[in-house]
């Protein structure tokens, strides 16, 4: 079976999340942006794949259609290893992280979903089958900087039924406002972004650590300081949950090495698609480390991260971006009921993205 033809398309669908002024990126978040990935197949079968794009869109599509697809095309969509390690060498003097991983994830993630509709399995079977049927949701609140909103919120996500809840707060009083509105039975997470030195966050966790966080996530800049997260981490007794902004698993290995996490969060949008996904998976299981996939996805990249949560991780909970978007690519399949999102049990991702819905967001 080869590939016929490599394709990049843009979205982007407006979104609202209760707050202005938080900037992700080089920008602000004012829309969800998307680079999807099509590859189709002499056998007339196309896979659906998501590079991560937020803040990026325009330098994604570009690396998927100039770099990706030229290697890609008229090879054997069933080989994915093969292409997945050849595409990283011929690659590697561009950059080995960043936007090139980015890119090649979504190659990969698409011809996963191909892998599976050829075999007539959910991509959860390719991967040694689901041990859930259902995964439990945290909601991942944006950054609010405000107390009386970050209160609103929490209550609002509580009483819909998360079970846990993530802060992108970085002011104390804000943060302090969260914990009295969150139960202490449910799981208290906050994620700061890389804000602060070392020393700042060691000693910012010694005052945050009587509100029993569950997680303490990125709380040092630059994020691949291992030994500087390890550092955080004795000082303040919390756990570390960091990686989302790691590519590959050569930079989990490092973070291993060094201490630094006892929550790993790879990315699928932005680690090199699934094939990577599952060596970071087996190198976390043999080190230790608990599996906790960043995913504040709403397109394929969410649908993977749900086939690799219930195969490799189901202890892990899905992570729910909670915002309002003006379109779902997948309609309801990707939000939350009670706290719980299913396992798509169709054959390759289980779903294909809303035609009208990528013909009504296209961009440039």
């Amino acid at each position: 079976m080869k590939i016929t033809g490599v394709e990049a398309i843009p979205l982007s669908i407006p979104c609202r999340y209760g707050a202005e002024g938080w900037s992700l990126g080089s920008g602000g978040w004012k829309a969800l942006e998307f680079c999807l990935v099509r590859v189709d197949t002499d056998a007339g079968i196309t896979g659906w794949g998501e590079a991560f794009s937020y803040s990026c869109r325009r330098a994604v599509v570009a690396a998927v259609r100039d770099m990706i697809a030229p290697l890609a095309t008229g090879r054997d969509a069933s080989d994915i290893a093969s292409l997945h390690a050849e595409i990283q060498k011929r690659l590697h003097i561009f950059g080995r992280f960043g936007i090139t991983a980015f890119a090649l994830s979504g190659l990969d993630i698409a011809l996963w979903d191909i892998a599976g509709k050829a075999a007539g399995k959910p991509l959860h079977a390719l991967l040694g089958g689901a041990r859930r049927e259902r995964l439990d949701c945290y909601a991942s609140l944006l950054r609010y900087a405000d107390a009386g909103l970050v209160t609103r919120y929490c209550e609002q996500a509580v009483g819909e039924g998360f079970g846990a809840i993530k802060l992108h707060e970085v002011s104390e009083p804000v943060i302090a406002a969260a914990r009295a509105a969150v139960p202490r039975s449910a799981a208290f997470l906050l994620d700061v972004n890389c804000e602060w030195s070392v020393a700042e966050a060691s000693v910012i966790g010694r005052r945050l650590a009587p509100m029993g966080l569950d997680w303490f996530e990125e709380p040092v800049f630059p994020p691949e300081d291992g030994a500087g997260l390890r550092v955080v981490g004795e000082a303040c007794g919390i756990p570390i949950a960091a990686g989302e902004n790691c590519c590959f698993a050569t930079q989990f290995a490092a973070l291993f090495d060094a201490g630094a996490v006892q929550y790993a969060q790879p990315s699928v949008t932005k680690v090199g698609g699934i094939t990577e996904f599952r060596k970071i998976a087996a190198l976390a299981a043999e080190r230790r480390v608990k599996l906790a996939p960043h995913s504040p996805y709403f397109g394929p990249g969410a649908l993977a991260t749900l086939h690799l949560i219930a195969a490799l991780a189901p202890e892990a909970r899905f992570e729910y971006f909670y915002l309002q978007a003006d379109a779902w690519l997948y309609g309801e399949l990707l939000v939350p009921q009670r706290g719980e999102v299913a396992v798509p049990q169709g054959p390759g991702l289980g779903a294909d993205p809303d035609p009208d819905v990528v013909r009504r967001y296209q961009a440039e």
